[in-house]
C-alpha cells in the first residue's frame, strides 16, 4: 500500500483552526502564579509588621555605606540661640573684648630668641686624668621684648649667656641676628640690638611704674614657652618683695604661667605697659619641670635703670655707700667703713646701728643693700643711725659702685700642671642637665670626692659649686680651668650651695713635691 505525504501537519491544523483551546490554559495558569505570589507577599509583610512594628517598615529603606553595613539616618535638631544675649554678660563681654585688644597691642612687642653656641669639655677617665678635649654644642631658647624703636631688646641674661649665635624671631615671622649691647648678670638682665637695616623702626612697649604694682593686681605674662612662640597667660601679682637668691631680691611673684621659654619675656598690666621681667619659676620636680603656680618677675624700675646705664655707659651703674656691715637683734650695725668713701665722709662710724635710709626704716642688710643700689649717683640721702643710744641725723652723697679689686697675678714660675693640681685637689663634677639648668640652677654638681684630696672633709657629692676665688663657673670646663690655675699657686676660695644653704670652702694651695 503506497504511503501518501502530506505538506502540512495535523497540530498545524487543528492549531490554526482552533487557537484559543491552547492559549486559554496557559494564560489561566500565569495568573494562578501570580495570584500565589501574591498573597505570600502579603502574608509575609503582615507577619513583619507584627513581629517588627513600624520600625521594622523603615529599616527597609536603610541606606548601606561605604562598609556595607547599613546605617539609619537620626534626627538632630540644633539650638540656634546662644544660653544668653550679649546684654546680659555685658561686662564679661566688655571684658573678653578690652582683654583681646590689650593682646593685640601687646604681644607684636614681644619676640623669641633662639641661641647657639659650643662648649669645651674635658674628657675625664676613671682615675680622674684629664685624656682630651671635645667640642659640645649648646642650644636655649627664651623671650624678649622690644624697648626702643631702634630695636633694643631687654631679655634674661641668663638667656645669652655664653652663646655667642643670637637669633631673634619677630611676632609677624621675620628673623634678624643680634648682639649685645649689655649685661647685668647681677639682676639678670641683658639688652640686645636687632641686626637691622638702617632706618627700620620697631614698635617698643612703655615701662610701667614697678614701685605702684599692688597685690592682687590683674597681669598678663607673655613669651615664648618650650619654643612654642609668643603665648599669653593670665593672673594676678600674688606677692611683692620675693627673694629667690641673695643677688636677686624685691621680685614679683605671679600666679600666671610662666613656663621655661618664658624667660626674658615682659609682665605687663592691663594697660600694657611692662611692670616686670619674667625670671624663675619655681617646681619641686627637677626631672619634669614645669609651672606650678609660683613664677618670678624683676621688676620694671630695677629693670629700667639697668637698661639705661647699659645704654649710656655698656655696663650697669649701682650706688656706693661705703659700708661693711652685719645684721643684729637691733638692727643693721655698721663693722667698717671704706677709707674716703660716702659713709665715712658723711660721718658714719663702726658700730653705728642705721635705721633709716632716705625716710625708710631699715629692717635687714639686704634691703639697706637694695636700697643703696637703686640710688642715682650724685644724689644726697638722709640716714638716721643709733650711736650709743643717740638718734643722729646724717646725710650722704651715694657715688657709683666699683668693681671688686682683682686678686694679684700669680707668679707664673710656680705653676704646675693642671692635671698634677686637679689631682691634688681630687674633686670630680658634672654639668647641670638642660632641665636643670632650665630651673635656675647654675654652675657645677660634686659627683665625688677623694679621700686624700684636699678637698676631703671640706666638699662632698652634691655640692652645687657656684664659684671659684667669686668667679662664677658655668660648666666643667670652666671649673676645672679655674681650679687648676688658682690652687697650684694659692689659696682657693670655692662657694657652693648644699640642701639649700650656701658655704665656703677654703682650700690651701697644693704643696709642691720635693724634687
Amino acid at each position: 500500500m503506497e504511503r501518501i505525504s502530506l505538506p502540512w501537519r495535523i497540530s498545524d491544523v487543528l492549531f490554526r483552526s482552533h487557537p484559543t483551546r491552547f492559549t486559554l490554559p496557559m494564560q489561566q495558569g500565569i495568573h494562578r502564579l501570580l495570584a500565589l505570589v501574591a498573597v505570600f507577599t502579603v502574608a509575609f509583610g503582615a507577619v513583619y509588621v507584627i513581629r517588627n512594628g513600624t520600625a521594622g517598615i523603615s529599616r527597609l529603606w536603610d541606606h548601606r555605606d561605604g562598609s556595607g553595613s547599613y546605617h539609619q539616618p537620626e534626627k538632630a535638631t540644633m539650638s540656634d540661640r546662644a544660653p544668653l544675649e550679649l546684654g546680659e554678660v555685658e561686662l564679661l563681654a566688655r571684658l573678653d573684648a578690652e582683654q583681646t585688644k590689650l593682646m593685640k597691642a601687646v604681644v607684636p612687642s614681644v619676640v623669641s630668641i633662639d641661641t647657639a653656641g659650643v662648649r669645651s669639655e674635658r674628657l675625664i677617665d676613671g682615675w680622674g686624668q684629664t685624656r682630651g678635649i671635645r667640642r659640645v654644642p649648646t642650644q636655649g631658647q627664651g623671650s624678649g621684648v622690644i624697648v626702643s624703636e631702634e630695636g633694643h631688646i631687654l631679655t634674661n641674661q641668663h638667656v645669652i649667656s655664653g652663646q655667642p649665635q643670637i637669633r631673634i624671631r619677630t611676632y609677624d615671622g621675620k628673623e634678624y641676628g643680634a648682639s649685645i649691647v649689655g649685661q647685668d648678670p647681677q639682676l639678670d638682665v641683658a639688652v640686645l640690638k636687632l641686626d637691622a637695616p638702617a632706618g627700620e623702626k620697631f614698635r617698643p612697649l612703655k615701662f610701667g611704674d614697678s614701685s605702684q604694682v599692688l597685690l592682687g593686681q590683674k597681669v598678663f605674662a607673655i613669651g615664648n614657652p618650650f619654643g612654642f612662640g609668643e603665648s599669653v597667660t593670665g593672673g594676678m601679682i600674688s606677692a611683692v618683695e620675693r627673694s629667690i637668691s641673695d643677688t636677686q631680691r624685691d621680685l614679683f611673684q605671679t600666679d600666671a604661667a610662666i613656663n621655661p621659654g618664658n624667660s626674658g619675656g615682659p609682665l605687663v598690666n592691663v594697660q600694657g605697659e611692662i611692670i616686670g621681667i619674667n625670671s624663675a619659676i619655681y617646681s619641686p620636680d627637677r626631672a619634669n619641670p614645669g609651672f606650678q603656680g609660683v613664677g618670678f618677675s624683676i621688676p620694671s624700675n630695677d629693670v629700667r635703670d639697668a637698661l639705661l646705664a647699659i645704654l649710656e655707659r655698656g655696663r650697669p651703674i649701682r650706688g656706693y655707700l661705703g659700708l661693711r656691715m652685719v645684721d643684729t637683734p637691733s638692727g643693721v650695725q655698721v663693722l667698717a667703713l671704706s677709707p674716703g668713701g660716702p659713709a665715712e665722709t658723711a660721718g658714719i662710724k663702726a658700730g653705728d646701728l642705721v635705721e633709716n635710709y632716705d625716710g625708710d626704716k631699715i629692717h635687714s642688710i639686704e634691703q639697706l643693700i637694695t636700697s643703696v643700689q637703686r640710688t642715682r649717683i650724685g644724689r644726697k640721702v638722709s640716714l638716721i643711725v643709733n650711736r650709743e643710744g643717740q638718734q643722729m641725723k646724717l646725710e650722704a652723697t651715694i657715688t657709683e659702685s666699683q668693681p671688686e679689686p682683682e686678686a694679684p697675678v700669680a707668679d707664673q714660675s710656680r705653676t704646675r700642671e693642671p692635671e698634677e693640681v686637679l689631682e691634688a685637689v681630687g674633686v670630680r663634677v658634672r654639668d647641670f642637665s638642660e632641665t636643670e639648668r632650665r630651673l635656675g640652677s647654675s654652675g657645677v654638681v660634686v659627683t665625688g670626692v677623694s679621700s686624700t684630696g684636699l678637698a676631703a672633709n671640706r666638699l662632698q657629692a652634691g655640692d652645687c659649686i657656684i664659684s671659684v676665688n667669686h668667679n662664677d663657673v658655668r660648666n666643667r670646663y670652666e671649673f676645672y680651668r679655674n681650679l687648676a690655675a688658682s690652687a697650684g699657686v694659692q689659696p682657693t676660695t670655692i662657694s657652693y650651695v648644699r640642701e639649700g644653704k650656701a658655704a665656703r670652702a677654703d682650700l690651701p694651695a697644693v704643696p709642691r713635691k720635693e724634687e
